[in-house]
């Protein structure tokens, strides 16, 4: 029995959803290949991702606790203070980083095959997930090195990693339909992720920030997550505001429905755009 080909007007947008569940191999597919491509011809290999945050983590601790001797607030140590951030926020950078270019990177692929291109920037954060994955063991290592072990709010922690996920798929879908149109972009994204880094809480504790200006400081969706992320693998010492949390996650809801509506609207586009 032979397949019938079903040609139907508005075909494609109405079975649009329905179609990545079908492609739902390509997600596979794309991010086992980012991720051999992104080691290919290295010497350490997967090893740069926990070289990265924690060469990262060891200047933040001598910059902002040996220098600059800002106190951390919380009984754990600063390293791992530092750590608990990087985790999310190297996921979140490596994220909008790689999305922003995936559709550029895949040409061939976008201007001949049909799929929903939501699968190309969202396989690309999955890729960074692995990256992820492995520097999260290097935190056991340092919980082994200072003597620190984490309470049960550790199990709590995959909660606050859909957090991340929401933040970093809206803010990667919005950026990468716009760098397809507007290759400046391809400039600007590295800045927004250096100027991001020292405007979250990375380095230093949140409750530093003046209670005037925390609302403020929490319309960055990083910070409800950096703090979620230290209050789980800290044993709670983080203090969470709960005002400051809900204003960070209509943030991250916003920008993944703006990511994706805006991403929507430019798909017809993208094949001859790129």
């Amino acid at each position: 029995m032979q397949d019938e080909l079903i040609i139907e007007a508005g075909r494609t947008e109405k079975h649009y959803w329905k179609d990545l569940w079908r492609y739902r191999e390509l997600f596979y597919i794309l991010s086992w290949r980012d991720i051999k491509v992104r080691y290919k011809q290295t010497v350490i290999g997967a090893l740069w991702s926990i070289i990265r945050p924690l060469a990262t983590m060891i200047i933040f601790t001598i910059l902002f606790s040996k220098v600059a001797k800002m106190p951390a607030g919380l009984n754990a140590p600063y390293a791992i203070m530092v750590y608990a951030a990087m985790l999310p926020w190297t996921f979140f950078s490596s994220s909008l980083s790689e999305a922003s270019n995936s559709l550029i990177s895949n040409t061939n692929l976008i201007s001949k095959v049909y799929f929903p291109r939501l699968i190309v920037p969202t396989a690309s954060v999955i890729t960074s997930f692995i990256d992820f994955l492995i520097s999260f063991v290097l935190l056991f290592l340092l919980y082994a090195w200072y003597k620190f072990m984490p309470g049960w709010q550790i199990f709590l922690l995959p909660f606050f990693l859909l957090f991340a996920f929401i933040a970093s798929i809206g803010a990667g879908l919005y950026i990468t339909a716009l760098n397809v149109k507007y290759r400046d972009f391809r400039y600007i994204v590295p800045f927004i992720v250096q100027f991001g880094l020292y405007v979250s809480p990375v380095g230093f504790n949140s409750n530093m920030v003046p209670e005037k200006w925390r609302l403020v400081f929490a319309i960055n969706p990083m910070v409800g997550v950096i703090d979620g992320f230290r209050w789980c693998l800290l044993r709670g010492e983080q203090t969470l505001h709960w005002d400051t949390m809900a204003i960070s996650l209509g943030v991250s809801l916003l920008l993944l429905f703006m990511g994706i509506r805006r991403f929507r609207r430019m798909e017809k586009s993208f094949a001859d755009l790129i």
